[in-house]
C-alpha cells in the first residue's frame, strides 16, 4: 500500500480553541485547507507532507494520515472492513503497534474494546499473510493506529505523529503548574506581537511563553527537537525525506536577534528551571532572565508586548492575596508598558476585574477544562481604568 506519496485525506488536531491559530500555521506552510472544525483542521497530502506537518506546526496535537472511511453499524462489521486493508504492507510483522481511538456507538460500552477489533483485524490480517503476528500495547512511540468511530460512521488513520506534538520536547523540568507548549504558543499567535519588537514575560514560571517567542523570533520550529514519530514506523519509510526537512528547518533559523526577550519571576528555583528548559531548546542566549518582583521587570523603550500568565486562585485562602496582585499587574502595565500590548492569561474573571484596565479584546482559550481568556490591553499614554 503506498502512502508516502499517495495524497489522502489529512486531519491536523489541537486542543479546542487552538484551531484558528493551526490554520494559519497549515496555510503559512502553503498547504489548502479543505475543512475547519473546533479541534483541528482538514486537508489532503501524502503521508510526506505529513512529515513536513510534524516539523513545522506549533499549535498541533495529531497529525492523521486516512487510510479508509466506511460505514460500521456494530463490532463485527468494523472487523471484516479493517480486515480488508493490507496492513502487511503498512506495519512490520517484527514491530510493534498500538492502537488509540475516539468512539461514540451505541454498541460500545468501552473505547477499549473497539480498539481490541481493531488490533485483532490488523493481527489476524498480517498472521494470515505472514504467519507471524507483530506485538501491540499502550506505548504510542512506534507505530500508531487512530479509529474515529461515530454512530454507524467509522474512519481508521495512521497516526503520523505517534506521541501528541502539542508538547515540543524541550521542557524537561516543568515547574509548577506550567502551560502547554501548543497552548503558550497559540497565546503568542492570538497577540499582536509582530516578533520583532521586545516580548517581556514576568511571572515566567518554566519560562514556555517566553521560549515559544524566542523560537518564534528565530524561525525554529519544535520539530526541531525530536527524533520519533510515528511515519518513522511504517514501511516504505525514507529517512532521507526527513533529514531533508529537518535540513530546512536549522537552515531558515536565525542565530541572533537584534531585540529582547525578557523573562523575570521572583523564584530563583524558577528561573533555573525556565533557562534549563531554555538551554535544551537552543535559546537561553536570546532570553534575558531576571530574578525579580514582576513589577521590576525590566522594559525596553520602545513598543512590543508584555505577557502574563498568573495564578487563577482555585485554591482555597489564595483569592484575597490574588486580588492584590491582579491589581499591581494593572498599575504596572499602566504605569511602566506605556507603548506595549500587555496581555494576561487567565481563568478567574472576577480577578481579572481587579486590574483595573478595559481591555480591548477577550480572546476565548482552554487551559485544560478550564474556560480561560487572554485579555489585551493597549497601552497607550493615558490608559483609562474601568468605570473612568
Amino acid at each position: 500500500m503506498e502512502v508516502f506519496n499517495s495524497a489522502r485525506k489529512i486531519l491536523v488536531t489541537c486542543n479546542k480553541r487552538l484551531a484558528p491559530y493551526l490554520q494559519e500555521e497549515v496555510e503559512q506552510l502553503g498547504f489548502t485547507i479543505t475543512r475547519s472544525f473546533s479541534t483541528g483542521v482538514e486537508l489532503s497530502g501524502t503521508l510526506n507532507d505529513c512529515i513536513v506537518l510534524n516539523l513545522n506546526l506549533r499549535t498541533a496535537s495529531q497529525v492523521l494520515y486516512s487510510l479508509k472511511d466506511f460505514h460500521a453499524s456494530a463490532p463485527d462489521v468494523l472487523y471484516r472492513e479493517l480486515l480488508e486493508i493490507a496492513w502487511e504492507e503498512l506495519i512490520d510483522f517484527a514491530g510493534y503497534f498500538s492502537i488509540t481511538s475516539n468512539v461514540n456507538n451505541e454498541h460500545i460500552r468501552t473505547p477499549l474494546f473497539a480498539n481490541v477489533k481493531v488490533k485483532d483485524a490488523i493481527v489476524d490480517r498480517i498472521r494470515s499473510r505472514k504467519n507471524v503476528r507483530p506485538d501491540s500495547g499502550p506505548l504510542t512511540n512506534k507505530t500508531v493506529v487512530h479509529l474515529y468511530w461515530k454512530d454507524n460512521q467509522a474512519e481508521v488513520f495512521i497516526d503520523s505523529s505517534g506521541e501528541v506534538i502539542s508538547k515540543h520536547g524541550y521542557r524537561k523540568l516543568p515547574g509548577k503548574a506550567p502551560m502547554l507548549e501548543a497552548l503558550a504558543a497559540g497565546t503568542i499567535l492570538a497577540s499582536k506581537w509582530d516578533g520583532k519588537s521586545s516580548f517581556v514575560n514576568p511571572m515566567c514560571g518554566s519560562g514556555t511563553v517566553a521560549i515559544e517567542a524566542a523560537l518564534m523570533a528565530t524561525h525554529k520550529s519544535p520539530g526541531f527537537f525530536r527524533m520519533n514519530y510515528g511515519f518513522m514506523h511504517i514501511l516504505e519509510y525514507d529517512e532521507q525525506v526527513f533529514f531533508s526537512e529537518r535540513r530546512k528547518l536549522k537552515d531558515q533559523a536565525k542565530k541572533e536577534l537584534d531585540f529582547k526577550i525578557i523573562a523575570s519571576d521572583i523564584s530563583e528555583e524558577a528561573i533555573d528551571i525556565a533557562r534549563k528548559n531554555a538551554k535544551t531548546a537552543g535559546v537561553e542566549h536570546l532570553i534575558d532572565f531576571q530574578v525579580c518582583d514582576f513589577a521590576d521587570t525590566e522594559i525596553p523603550a520602545g513598543n512590543g508586548v508584555v505577557m502574563f500568565n498568573p495564578e487563577y486562585g482555585e485554591r482555597l485562602g489564595v483569592h484575597a492575596k490574588l486580588e492584590a496582585t491582579y491589581k499591581r499587574i494593572g498599575d504596572f502595565m499602566k504605569q511602566k508598558c506605556k507603548g506595549y500590548y500587555g496581555y494576561i492569561f487567565t481563568g478567574n474573571p472576577d480577578l481579572a476585574k481587579k486590574i483595573g484596565l478595559k481591555a480591548a479584546r477577550r480572546i476565548e482559550f482552554y487551559n485544560g477544562k478550564l474556560d480561560c481568556r487572554l485579555l489585551e490591553y493597549e497601552l497607550y499614554e493615558g490608559t483609562r481604568r474601568e468605570g473612568d
